[in-house]
């Protein structure tokens, strides 16, 4: 009996003595009369065990049966679910295996079994708490994530390139196998052939997004402003784009897509190890069909405004020249230029006035292709050919029948026997040397 039972007896009772009415006992007890006088009638007949619930310490007629509590563990102990949390197994039993218990039942059951052991929280430091976007679109968070994403089934490294909305957490991603600004270029494009162009894009300092200036730590002047350095290819190609790019000074102030990778790491590993993705495409697949689709309908939120702040994308944004590898050459007088140790040649009815001298855009495509701009116009081009290089020319051997001076001149005999020929005596060499001077 709880001390709740024990204070509801000891105003029956005083009912029963009729200290009290059965209309106040009613109002102390937050009952109403019809049960008041029912409680008495138990009163009579079982004691003080009328404040008790009659199915109290019995099973409840809704208890999920052994059988299938036993089942469910033995599917849990597979490998294939090693380290899966209560929320996580719970979803699965239902998809994939038609057992559908609630998350709190599963968690009970795991704990009862050993699978599961509860994380007691830490404190952790406390950051600035900043407030989301209003509009979606108005900043898109943008990283990469390096992980053992196939826990070793597949021969390839993958990274996990990731852009969230800061206003609605919706997620775009896709598996990569490098780490690069061709890689990174790829998922801009399909990233704004999807959404349309937003207005901001909040990444770290990596050197993809920003040239960093070299110095020394000891060098003086250390402490002055950092010189204005050209911008990275992503760099340029979002101004091209007319995207803002914000970097972000601590890992913290881009937690967002920081939490996502941390979500990531552990949901979508483990689904992929059910599903038995092993390749590279398998991964994309899964991504794409799967846990992308899971995400932006599960953990997207409302923004504060309906408004869509993506702009489309207009004619005048060539996304195939913007997100290309872009330099600029001097033509030469043979209307020639020379990119990454190769030979262009421009075409008779590509060349105008001003081209010879002058500096022309060359594009490296994403597919390979090269182009090249001058002003506001593509030039016709061709890879020349690699000039050959000549052998370098070996020395003929000396004919005897050969003509005048081709023979080896003799050695010169001038020296010989000079140091055997007699000379005077020391005494005899001063008095020559007093004569003639």
């Amino acid at each position: 009996m709880t001390q709740a039972d024990r204070d509801r007896l000891v105003t029956l009772k005083k009912a029963k003595k009729r200290l009290i009415t059965q209309r106040e006992a009613a109002e102390e007890l937050g009952l109403s009369i019809r049960q008041v006088k029912r409680l008495l009638k138990e009163l009579k007949k079982r004691g003080d065990r009328a404040v008790i619930h009659g199915l109290r310490g019995r099973p409840s007629n809704r208890k999920i049966d052994c059988k299938t509590q036993e089942k469910t563990v033995a599917i849990l102990s597979l490998d294939v679910y090693h380290g899966f949390g209560p929320t996580l197994a719970c979803e699965h039993l239902g998809k994939k295996h038609g057992i559908h218990v609630s998350r709190e039942t599963a968690r009970k059951w795991m704990k009862e079994s050993g699978l599961w052991r509860g994380k007691r929280r830490r404190a952790e430091p406390a950051h600035l708490w900043r407030p989301r976007r209003s509009r979606c679109g108005e900043l898109v968070q943008w990283d990469t994530s390096e992980h053992d994403w196939l826990e070793g089934r597949g021969p390839e490294q993958l990274y996990l390139i990731s852009m969230i909305d800061d206003a609605t957490s919706r997620l775009y991603a896709r598996f990569v196998r490098s780490d690069s600004t061709e890689e990174n270029m790829r998922t801009l494009w399909r990233y704004v052939e999807l959404y349309g162009r937003p207005l901001s894009f909040y990444t770290d300092k990596a050197s993809l997004f920003r040239n960093n200036e070299k110095r020394r730590r000891d060098e003086p002047g250390v402490d002055q402003d950092p010189a204005d350095m050209p911008p990275t290819q992503i760099g340029r190609a979002l101004r091209e784009l007319d995207i803002n790019w914000i970097p972000a000074h601590s890992a913290q102030a881009k937690g967002r897509i920081e939490r996502s990778f941390d979500t990531a790491q552990d949901r979508l590993v483990k689904e992929m190890r059910v599903a038995g993705v092993k390749t590279f495409q398998q991964a994309n697949e899964y991504l794409e069909k799967e846990f992308l689709p899971w995400w932006n309908q599960t953990l997207v939120v409302q923004p504060a405004s309906a408004d869509d702040a993506h702009r489309a994308l207009d004619k005048r944004y060539d996304l195939a020249a913007i997100l290309s590898h872009v330099e600029t050459r001097q033509v030469k007088n043979d209307h020639t230029i020379q990119f990454e140790g190769h030979r262009y040649g421009i075409q008779a009815e590509s060349i105008s006035t001003g081209l010879r001298g002058g500096e022309v855009r060359v594009e490296k495509r994403l597919d390979g292709a090269v182009a090249v701009r001058f002003r506001d116009r593509y030039l016709s081009v061709t890879r020349c050919a690699a000039a050959v290089k000549a052998a370098p020319a070996q020395p003929k051997a000396a004919s005897r029948n050969s003509g005048k001076g081709s023979q080896p001149r003799p050695k010169s005999g001038w020296m010989k026997g000079f140091w055997e020929k007699p000379g005077p005596s020391i005494t005899r060499a001063i008095e020559i040397a007093n004569a003639t001077s």
